[in-house]
């Protein structure tokens, strides 16, 4: 090997070590709702950076209670504002890193085709047997739904009716397999670049439920990761944020 070559094999090899340092794995809890735009982000995010994403979706509230007991997540993004800031104040995220991602959006929907009309009447016909919402207690679209109702002036004439998801995942379940003829998920759900992707809705008018802003921060376990920080900053910039709105979300 001549000695021009042996330079390049060596320099070659020294940026791919410098390239594999530089390059980290980032834990990241992410609100069951925002499921299909994080898989995209993701996906580009690793081949932007290098970096790997792990990604773990479930409902806001559970995934508190696994922080709380030492899961490995190294970066939270909720269903909602309260959550990560109740972490922040008891001392479990990277001071100044918590924003907000995502102003999240409700739809009443159903897997049938003109079932649901754009004015949400099908609510007060009542004619149906389930309707499906996410557990109001730990999933902020849950209690979104359930102050639709109260709004409305529903709450009793649906009571006996509501089906509860574990999580908005699950909620969207049991509508898109017919277990409830309709229910209240999150637009990103169903929505993506402009149009529902099936089914029929009503987008339900903010003015009926208290705004989801969703919030993402770095937990305590994730300040000495670059990759974390690498994602969050990723999260504010021009390609995610054109993923988020794609999927119908607002922003702040």
């Amino acid at each position: 090997m001549s000695f021009s070559l042996s330079r390049l094999v060596v320099a070659l090899g020294a940026g791919l070590l410098a390239c594999a340092a530089q390059a980290a794995e980032v834990q990241v809890a992410v609100a069951a709702n925002f499921t299909a735009p994080m898989k995209d982000i993701a996906s580009q995010f690793e081949k932007d950076t290098g970096h790997k994403v792990i990604t773990s979706f479930g409902p806001t509230g559970g995934f508190y209670s696994q922080i709380q007991n030492g899961a490995p997540f190294e970066v939270f993004l909720a269903a909602d504002d309260t959550t990560p800031e109740k972490l922040e104040k008891e001392g479990g995220t990277v001071a100044g890193s918590r924003f907000t991602y995502a102003v999240g959006k409700l739809v009443l929907w159903s897997a049938k085709p003109g079932y649901v009309d754009d004015q949400g009447a099908v609510l007060k016909k009542n004619a149906f047997k389930h309707l499906s919402i996410a557990n109001p207690k730990t999933a902020p679209y849950g209690a979104a739904a359930v102050q639709v109702l109260a709004k409305l002036g529903l709450t009793e004439a649906t009571k006996s009716k509501l089906v509860e998801g574990a999580s908005i995942a699950q909620a969207h379940q049991f509508v898109a397999t017919g277990n409830a003829e309709l229910g209240f998920v999150a637009l990103s759900q169903v929505y993506k670049d402009g149009k529902l992707t099936g089914g029929s809705g009503w987008n339900v008018p903010g003015d009926l439920y208290e705004p989801i802003r969703q919030d993402a921060v770095i937990l305590t376990k994730g300040k000495d990761n670059p990759a974390a920080q690498a994602l969050v900053d990723y999260l504010k910039g021009p390609k995610a944020t054109e993923v988020i709105k794609a999927y119908g979300y607002g922003l702040q």
